[in-house]
């Protein structure tokens, strides 16, 4: 069974609730509205950070791969006579339940925050705590029969726990992307077989070039985004590789010896993934480098969109006084005080969101680079960089593809009456002519306003038949 996501604005209405239960930290006793899942040290973090406004469940899959986690540690713990059985049954269930969307606006930590990530895991522990609590027959805070540190916690570190949740949440918010980008590639596809047939110069520094088919700058589009599919799951196979039982530091204090192997096998089973340990646990618990190179791959497909609707900007401007070869669909008025303006909106919001997730990609190289000896404790900034350049991504390629891409229609005559009129037509008279000479005649029809054609004859160069087919777009193309 799946359960719908409650309203977020549900969490103001736990957070300021009147009833409330005492629950303690290592800094004393502290209120906790009654109806909260979440706890005292969750509390302390919704408190200490207000920073972003953006919190833990405005990014689903990061509490999934939390719910993951948890279940295979439990199992885990469970298998090693660390746990007992109704404690992990418990656990487990509590699991299943969040991981289908059960209590989503209990995770209300900010995702920007200090302590490398200890808020995000706490906020987890306690709320699989509590709901566990209930499974169990008890009530909320009743600690002793299922505790956020000493159960749902057990073997575990934020620093293993809470990267690898990060790292099995990539990777579904890559199959996400891909999937998106895949769409958008069907489409340019679709637009490329339309527009087969349709001759239109090619341009180089804005110039005139020599002809091509508007097809085939619609099917570079598809080809240059499909190269990136294999670079973002490339990059997110780093993620398989995870330091879960390296608890703290890498050492696995705390952690029976074998319970590693146990909780990679659990994983494996729970994702589907291909999870495996890392060969140096202390190596990976500081390492942010599988960030960093995802990163880099999201700054590739964000600059490559940019580049394309910087392309559908040009070739549809004007309509009068620019190239006007293709039109965008209009999406709406373009202007509060020029009547009749359409302006390019999908492609300029693209353009910004590409701004942002290069952004995002400087953001995470500094806070890759600002790790210190056994942890990165600038990891929560990495993810909400990488989560929010991941969604953003999503949506502005499903609204490229949908609501512009797919109503892109063109403009034959205009096409052809650049290519037709354009000096770029002398490239085809170079192996003919020799380069002097095709100079030449470019120099003259630019000055002149007259037709290569018309030149070439007036000189006697070449014959009609062998200009003809010379200056043919089609064959030019082929």
């Amino acid at each position: 069974m799946e359960y719908a996501s409650p309203r977020q604005d549900n969490v103001s209405t736990l957070y300021h609730s009147t009833l409330t239960r005492l629950e303690h930290d290592l800094l004393g006793d502290k209120d906790v509205p009654s109806r909260a899942y979440y706890g005292v040290q969750t509390l302390r973090a919704r408190e200490n950070f207000n920073i972003s406004g953006m919190l833990l469940n405005f990014y689903p899959l990061i509490i999934k791969g939390l719910m993951m986690v948890k279940k295979a540690a439990a199992l885990a713990n469970y298998e090693l006579g660390s746990m007992e059985q109704k404690t992990t049954e418990a656990i487990t269930q509590a699991c299943d339940e969040i991981n289908h969307g059960m209590l989503h606006n209990h995770f209300i930590v900010d995702m920007i925050q200090g302590g490398a990530g200890t808020s995000v895991n706490m906020n987890a522990n306690e709320v699989i705590a509590n709901r566990a609590l209930e499974i169990l027959g008890y009530e909320k805070g009743d600690y002793k029969h299922c505790h956020p540190n000493n159960h749902v916690n057990l073997s575990q570190s934020t620093n293993d726990a809470y990267p690898t949740a990060v790292k099995i949440a990539l990777m579904m918010g890559n199959q996400e992307l891909v999937l998106g980008l895949k769409k958008l590639i069907a489409v340019l596809e679709e637009k490329a077989f339309e527009f087969r047939n349709i001759i239109k110069m090619g341009r180089t520094q804005l110039q005139d070039a020599v002809p091509m088919t508007l097809g085939q700058s619609f099917r570079a589009f598809a080809t240059t985004l499909k190269n990136d599919i294999n670079q973002l799951n490339g990059t997110s196979d780093l993620f398989l590789q995870v330091n879960m039982g390296g608890t703290a530091i890498g050492t696995g204090i705390n952690a029976d010896p074998a319970y590693s192997g146990r909780v990679i096998s659990h994983l494996r089973d729970i994702t589907g993934f291909d999870i495996h340990l890392a060969t140096d646990l202390i190596e990976a618990t500081h390492d942010t480098g599988s960030f960093v190179m995802y990163s880099s791959a999201l700054k590739r497909l964000a600059v490559k969109l940019s580049k394309i609707s910087n392309d559908l900007r040009l070739l549809s401007s004007g309509p009068r006084t620019g190239l006007n070869e293709i039109n965008l669909p209009p999406m709406q008025p373009g202007s509060s005080i020029m009547p009749g303006k359409v302006n390019p909106v999908i492609p300029e919001v693209v353009n910004q969101i590409a701004f942002k997730v290069t952004g995002n990609d400087l953001t995470v190289t500094m806070a890759a680079e600002a790790g210190q000896l056994e942890l990165n404790v600038m990891e929560p900034i990495i993810v909400e960089s990488l989560f929010e350049s991941i969604e953003m991504l999503k949506n502005g390629m499903s609204t490229l593809g949908e609501r512009c891409i797919a109503g892109i229609t063109a403009n034959p005559e205009v096409c052809r009456g650049y290519v037709d009129s354009s000096i770029g037509l002398v490239t085809a008279l170079n192996p003919h002519l020799g380069y002097e000479v095709s100079t030449s005649l470019a120099s003259e029809a630019l000055a002149s306003g007259r037709g290569i054609g018309e030149l070439v004859l007036e000189k006697k160069l070449l014959t009609a038949q062998e200009l003809e087919a010379i200056l043919d777009p089609e064959n030019m193309i082929r």
